[in-house]
């Protein structure tokens, strides 16, 4: 064998075992990025403890990573305060945090501060569900990381998708869940 040839592939094969060893490092990081978040009916009985408690509509449910608690609900109360509600795993309140909308108030508002932005409208799960399954098919799979309302003149639905090689997209959606718009996110 050609010394030259035997050089090459010393070089080559460690470089293709780290590009790889990082491809699989990124999907497991991709993956656990939204272990958190809760789907379905385990949504929704976790949501619905949370509302009971404190009334309003939940934004967001996720698994808790702080101790002492095993899940965490942002409500949305009929005045616009938002609680950050913690349960145990029996589903039990054992925390509530309002938050201070001091900072953020403004940019809750249109211009003319007299009602709040379409993206803020809680989704019902079979809304998530449906743009979800859209938006998954639009880019051939992936993984979905934001499922929210849209707010541009139109557009039902926006959801932000990583494919099978991490790239990041924008999927817009209108209210029949038909795609408007497919991009790459910068």
């Amino acid at each position: 064998m050609n010394s030259a040839t035997f050089r090459s592939k010393r070089v080559l094969l460690p470089t293709v075992a780290a590009v790889a060893a990082l491809g699989i490092g990124g999907v497991a990081w991709a993956s656990a990025a939204n272990a958190d978040d809760l789907r379905g009916s385990e949504r929704d009985r976790v949501a619905n403890a949370a509302t009971r408690a404190v009334g309003g509509t939940a934004i967001e449910v996720e698994v808790s990573d702080d101790l002492g608690e095993y899940y965490e609900v942002e409500v949305r109360k009929d005045d616009g305060t938002e609680v950050d509600v913690s349960l145990d795993k029996n589903l039990k309140v054992v925390g509530r945090d309002v938050d201070d909308r001091d900072d953020d108030f403004d940019d809750d508002f249109d211009d003319d501060d007299s009602r709040e932005d379409a993206d803020d409208r809680a989704l019902s799960a079979s809304e998530r569900t449906s743009a979800e399954n859209a938006a998954l098919n639009a880019v051939d799979g992936g993984t979905i990381t934001d499922v929210e309302a849209g707010d541009d003149f139109g557009e039902a639905y926006e959801v932000e998708v990583v494919d099978r090689d991490h790239v990041e997209w924008d999927v817009e959606l209108d209210a029949d869940f038909k795609v408007l718009s497919k991009t790459v996110d910068d």
